[in-house]
């Protein structure tokens, strides 16, 4: 352990050496103007107020160049009132735009479109913030900006109150927003605030910033805002309470349980969230009786390695500041994932009522408090959660974090997890380091019950380099988070073992940025990646040692090479592919070969490409992926997904052809109302799902849902379920 921290301060001291600061927000300054004339948000920006508040008139190149004037003109103006923050973009281009989507919080649709985005850091202290942004078919996207490790994280999940309208001509587009300080957390007593505008050009494959700063930093970057000056403090914002009652009801047959042989069940619920703004910088979400009805299908995978596959949240309650609980843990090491509550293997448990408190309690110091009460089901018992996070900045980037976790079962029994963690940010961004320490501990009192470990990274316009190093206990078990390594399922025994590790996982990264105007290429480079896990005596458990060459072209096409290879030494017997005999116990040493294409996105049809082959285990693997993308702009996307394994083991371990199919297609009918589709099979599952959504958002933030699910067994198209809901959903302000 003493040697890891040695690396982890040999590390910050190098990067105290040879990182450089560049500080935008003292570079780059707009004074804000406050207006008393009534502004209408319609695109036309036709009141006086405009002619006088102060433009931004140059933005700078950011991406794939970080040098010079943007090609395409953008100006910028901002004013404020008592109650929204606007903005004013104006576009110049030649007219021919590409819209991929009128659906909201659409992210691919975002970027791969003409697009203008406004980033917000209102406390000015490169931690957190929020993001808005509008394509040019007017489709919106919220989120809010974390940072993890020195890179800013955006999360599109979170939902909120804003206006924006969009307008076309011949050689440009405007977008007008109003964006209310309630939707904001903020410091009531400061008057300088982070922000940053970008703007995505499609016809030149552009994107361009107002501040100028290195290519290595994505664009939404908090570390190289500007400054955005404030007359005076900003008031605390009106309106204290926000409640979201909902009604839902839904009919729903199990044809796999008597239950369901008998007809449909029907059902009704209603259930109540409410947004309660304790402080100008605080928040406090309750939600009674929650509904998630309505929240999108996970997207079915081919998994064939050993443990469990991550999915994502998309839960609202969990979402807002989420990062405060979630920024712990290394990769595929999460001490909290907030999918754990409210979900067993897959099928919902009732939630009866959370609360969650969140934001700034002091400029410098973001804190989390959540507790949550679910219910009782046949296989599991209810329990409460609680969670305390905090996060204190200290230097100018740096935060020291800790967390504490408890699940407390109505038996007496309880699972409790904590942990510290300090990470380093130099203030030029290019280096981070972080180290941490946890524990985790149950009414069994278990030894070897500690995770700690330290990774970072360093980047500039060419250079990408990381390394990560954990240490984790045969009893760190993590009830509430994402340890998926820790468990050995054995195939003979059917039981599961534990099995602590150690983690090493240095890799590097290296971009060729062709300077000639004629070459075809925007970036290009090789990349090398190494993963080892050792056992607690020091043998190896497995290894990974990776090495690739990528191509990024200037009309959007990709084109990647990889080649890894691969040991692993089986501790108990695997059945990898769900065949009658499981592969032994012993060593093995396999590699894996395969090329990735992408054609041009900006396209009415693109295709992409994946091909592979190696050997797997005692045998080998085959297979391709494939994806058909047809756009009808603006208003339909519709794709086709395969993917196709072939795995063949040695003699007598079987052999399997795994299938998976994906069918989308996407309507908007408006840029509030939408219908989406998705059709999948998954072989290795044996399941067809069928999930289709209708969302109408016919007020800002109430929205009506109509969603049909069904599930199909493979032999024969056995049905399994079926359900149709409706959900309405009704925003108020107090």
């Amino acid at each position: 352990m003493k040697t890891h921290f040695t690396i982890a301060l040999f590390w910050l001291g190098f990067s105290l050496l040879f990182a450089q600061e560049q500080d935008t927000r003292k570079a780059y300054n707009y004074s804000i103007s406050r207006t008393n004339e009534p502004i209408n948000v319609d695109g036309i920006a036709d009141e006086i107020a405009w002619q006088h508040a102060p433009k931004i008139d140059h933005f700078m190149n950011h991406w794939p160049a970080d040098q010079g004037e943007a090609e395409a003109r953008s100006e910028v103006w901002t004013l404020y009132d008592e109650e929204y923050i606007y903005v004013l973009a104006k576009l110049y281009d030649n007219g021919e735009r590409i819209v991929q989507t009128l659906r909201r919080d659409n992210v691919d649709g975002h970027w791969n479109s003409d697009n203008f985005t406004v980033v917000l850091d209102p406390f000015n202290t490169k931690q957190s913030g929020f993001f808005f942004g509008v394509n040019a078919g007017g489709a919106q996207v919220e989120a809010l900006l974390n940072i993890e490790n020195g890179n800013t994280n955006f999360d599109e999940n979170w939902d909120n109150k804003w206006f924006s309208e969009v307008r076309s001509y011949a050689d440009h587009w405007i977008v007008e927003m109003a964006i209310p300080f309630k939707t904001l957390r903020y410091n009531s007593t400061q008057t300088e605030w982070g922000v940053n505008f970008i703007r995505g050009d499609m016809e030149r494959n552009h994107y361009s910033t107002w501040t100028q700063f290195p290519v290595a930093f994505g664009g939404i970057d908090i570390n190289f805002m500007g400054t955005l000056q404030w007359d005076a403090p900003p008031k605390k914002a009106e309106g204290k309470v926000v409640l979201i009652p909902y009604l839902a009801g839904s009919t729903h047959r199990n044809y796999e349980e008597e239950t369901g042989e008998n007809g449909y069940e029907n059902s009704a619920d209603i259930g109540l969230d409410a947004k309660v703004a304790v402080t100008s910088s605080l928040n406090l979400d309750l939600t009674v009786n929650p509904d998630f009805s309505n929240a999108d299908v996970d997207q079915q995978v081919t998994n064939l390695s050993r443990f469990s596959i991550f999915f994502p949240e998309r839960r609202n309650f969990f979402l807002e500041n989420g990062d405060i609980f979630s920024n712990f843990g290394g990769r595929q090491i999460q001490p909290f994932f907030s999918r754990t509550i409210g979900l067993n293997k897959g099928q919902q448990v009732p939630i009866k009522y959370g609360a969650r408190l969140t934001g700034n309690l002091t400029p410098n110091m973001r804190i989390g408090v959540m507790n949550v009460q679910t219910g009782a089901t046949d296989e599991v018992e209810p329990n409460n959660y609680s969670v305390l996070a905090a996060h204190q900045r200290v230097f100018s980037r740096s935060v020291v974090k800790a967390i504490f976790i408890n699940r407390a079962g109505q038996n007496g029994d309880y699972a409790r997890n904590g942990g510290l963690e300090f990470n380093y940010v130099h203030p030029s961004g290019s280096w981070n380091n972080t180290i941490r320490y946890h524990l985790a501990t149950n009414e069994e009192n278990l030894s070897n019950n500690r995770y700690y470990g330290i990774d970072g990274g360093y980047r500039n316009r060419n250079i990408i380099l990381g390394w990560a190093i954990d240490v984790v206990g045969k009893n760190y078990e993590t009830e509430l988070g994402f340890n998926p390594r820790l468990y050995n399922y054995n195939a003979e025994t059917e039981e599961t073992t534990k099995q602590g590790y150690t983690k090493f996982n240095p890799w590097f990264m290296y971009r060729f940025r062709p300077k000639s105007e004629s070459a075809a290429l925007n970036i290009h480079g090789p990349r090398t990646w190494h993963i080892g896990w050792l056992n607690t005596d020091g043998s190896l458990n497995e290894r990974r040692h990776g090495i690739g060459y990528d191509f990024f072209f200037k009309n959007t096409m990709e084109l990647r090479f990889n080649r890894v290879f691969f040991e692993a030494n089986l501790p108990v017997p695997t059945n990898l592919i769900g065949k009658d005999a499981a592969l032994p116990v012993g060593n093995y040493q396999y590699t894996d070969n395969s090329i990735f294409f992408i054609s041009d996105r900006r396209k009415v049809i693109n295709t992409e490409l994946s091909l592979r082959h190696g050997t797997f285990y005692n045998g080998t693997k085959s297979g391709f992926t494939t994806a058909l993308n047809f756009r009808t702009q603006p208003w339909g996307t519709f794709g086709v997904n395969y993917d196709y394994n072939k795995v063949k083991l040695a003699e007598g371990y079987g052999e399997s052809d795994l299938h998976l199919f994906r069918l989308n297609a996407e309507i908007s009918f408006s840029n509030k109302m939408f219908w989406t589709t998705a059709i999948q099979y998954n072989s290795q599952a044996e399941n067809y799902n069928v999930f289709s959504r209708f969302q109408w958002r016919y007020k800002p933030m109430s929205d009506l849902f109509i969603v049909y699910t069904d599930n199909y067994g493979i032999n024969g198209l056995n049905i399994k379920n079926r359900q149709l809901v409706f959900k309405i959903t009704y925003w108020l302000n107090m």
